[in-house]
């Protein structure tokens, strides 16, 4: 009788084994897809050192601001994902191609978005231990980062506000709550130098951000307005999402990764806790989609007729498989299911179509009538990263 038990138990486990390799098989599919699609649009930009950004209504790529471009960085970290992926050298070669072109821009001192730029490609670098010089472009990208921070208000200014739309806004020290996401390079290079100033800066952003930056159900204001000599809170606003108390879905989104983060870095159990109630909120608006796309704002009007976003998607997804790693909770199943929606036929291009983008039906700004309903470098970004993850090579 014993050993009938340990026979059934025996292939009951070979069975579930067989059918989570199974699983898992569609989720490298999706890579292999990728791969097949970022192909000759990532030879192309190598090749005219312009990196894609987006497609115009036309259809046509819309290049990256060589100037500078918080986007810039997004397309050379989904090469370095390909590359670690496929081990094919071409990935190599034109990853450091393409980061090389904005290099220079980690002396700016005029942008928060060094963290997005830096640490998705040359902190991809570093970590896959590619490229030797990843590690000195970081440092000073963090020491331009630095400049940005006021130690009255506890945080990194997000924009300046003397020139442009953000002038017109009566702005004095504006802290978006995107502005979590470049707390990882400061982390990182605390450990990579061993000075603790980068850590402590990202703590104290963190922790200004927490304090100020939710509501009581966890939703996140996007513009938290500060008086850069005081650290009161003048206003809090949205600049891209459809009403200052409404539910940006990015920004619900670098929320949740943010914090997420925070907590890789610190294992302080309050991050945790904040990230996981974030994740309660996104799931439990009574706005979320069954399929796990959100609208692109939680709170717009006559919401079942509103855009998607899919980028908010992709990066809620690649949260969840990192957050599921270190609490109780099970988020698996979620951040799955997410990726299964993104990869079919509804969000995901058709291979060689979309000018080689992955995914479809991202939004940028609404508000700014830019970016509706398209391709962005940052949701393929995400996107090929929660695979990544998903399948334990990142």
């Amino acid at each position: 009788m014993i050993k009938w038990v340990l026979l059934i138990v025996s292939i009951v486990l070979l069975s579930a084994c067989a059918d989570k390799k199974s699983k898992l098989e569609l989720f490298n599919q999706d890579l292999i897809f990728a791969s097949e699609q970022v192909d000759s649009i990532s030879s192309i930009a190598a090749e005219i050192k312009r990196i894609p950004r987006t497609l115009t209504p036309e259809g046509e790529v819309h290049w990256a601001n060589q100037n500078f471009d918080w986007t810039e960085g997004f397309f050379s970290g989904t090469l370095w994902y390909l590359y670690k992926f496929t081990k094919d050298e071409k990935w190599k070669k034109r990853a450091l191609i393409l980061q090389n072109t904005y290099q220079q821009h980690r002396f700016f001192t005029n942008n928060h978005d060094l963290g997005f730029v830096f640490n998705c490609s040359y902190g991809n670098a570093y970590k896959y231990n590619i490229d030797d010089s990843s590690k000195q472009i970081l440092i000073d990208a963090a020491n331009s980062l630095n400049t940005r921070f006021n130690a009255n208000v506890g945080c990194i200014q997000s924009w300046d506000v003397d020139a442009g739309w953000q002038a017109k806004r009566g702005w004095q020290f504006p802290v978006i709550i995107d502005n979590m996401m470049n707390l990882e390079l400061l982390f990182k290079v605390s450990e990579i130098t061993g000075n603790s100033k980068y850590k402590k800066i990202a703590i104290e952003h963190a922790n200004t951000t927490l304090e100020n930056h939710f509501r009581d159900d966890n939703s996140s204001f996007h513009v938290i307005d500060y008086n850069p000599d005081t650290g009161e809170v003048r206003s809090k606003q949205t600049a891209q999402g459809y009403a200052n108390n409404s539910a940006w879905a990015r920004g619900q989104a670098w929320g949740l990764y943010g914090y997420t983060v925070c907590y890789r870095f610190t294992n302080d159990p309050k991050y945790l806790q904040q990230a996981e109630l974030i994740a309660n909120f996104i799931f439990n608006d009574e706005n979320f989609p069954q399929d796990y796309i959100p609208y692109w704002d939680y709170d717009a009007p006559n919401i079942s007729n509103q855009p998607r976003d899919v980028s908010a998607a992709a990066i809620i997804a690649s949260a969840l498989i990192e957050l599921n790693e270190y609490t109780s909770k099970d988020y698996s199943e979620k951040a799955k299911g997410i990726l299964k929606e993104l990869s079919s036929d509804k969000y995901r291009a058709m291979l060689g179509h979309e000018n080689g983008f992955i995914l479809k039906h991202s939004v940028g700004s609404i508000p700014h009538n830019n970016e509706i309903d398209v391709p962005l470098n940052y949701a393929d970004y995400y996107y090929v990263e929660a695979l990544m993850r998903l399948l334990g090579l990142d």
